[in-house]
């Protein structure tokens, strides 16, 4: 779908259950992004199955699976999200802990950004991150997301960014 220097961005499919699994029971997934009842494989695929494989059907977008090139191996996801409450689409990304701090998720956020403004014309782009998520924040700003100010979500105070002034 989308390629990079290091990388290739594809739609999920099932056999990502695993890698969903324990992406999704990360620490900093579960501190970051929040826990999302995934207990099991099978939680994991019904995940993949009723939100992010639905999404590409309802939207032609969604979260797409990072795949290290040279090891065939899915690292990260990163991709485009429509979420109730927001007026427009927000962009999203989670890795492996093994995996972060390499610049994987900016070069694939940064493809998934030149995608969703160039090819799906969707302006402006909105990202939502807890507060005291320095690093995420930090690479937002560079994808070009500003500061826009803090909401309630789901009864918690988070930060939404966005590509609009």
């Amino acid at each position: 779908m989308l390629e990079t220097e290091r990388l290739v961005l594809r739609e999920f499919t099932l056999e990502d259950a695993a890698f969903m699994y324990a992406l999704m029971r990360s620490p900093l997934y579960l501190k970051n992004i929040g826990d999302r009842n995934i207990r099991s494989i099978k939680d994991a695929e019904a995940f993949l199955v009723n939100k992010i494989m639905k999404s590409y059907q309802d939207n032609g977008y969604g979260l797409y699976a990072v795949v290290l090139k040279q090891a065939n191996q899915v690292v990260g996801m990163s991709g485009l999200v429509r979420r109730e409450g927001l007026a427009h689409v927000d962009i999203g990304f989670g890795f492996l802990p093994a995996f972060m701090g390499k610049g994987y998720a900016y070069e694939a956020s940064k493809a998934v950004m030149h995608y969703a403004q160039n090819v799906l014309e969707l302006d402006p782009i909105l990202a939502i991150t807890v507060k005291d998520n320095v690093r995420s924040i930090s690479l937002l700003s560079k994808l070009g997301l500003g500061y826009g100010r803090l909401i309630d979500w789901e009864g918690e105070e988070i930060l939404l960014l966005s590509t609009a002034p």
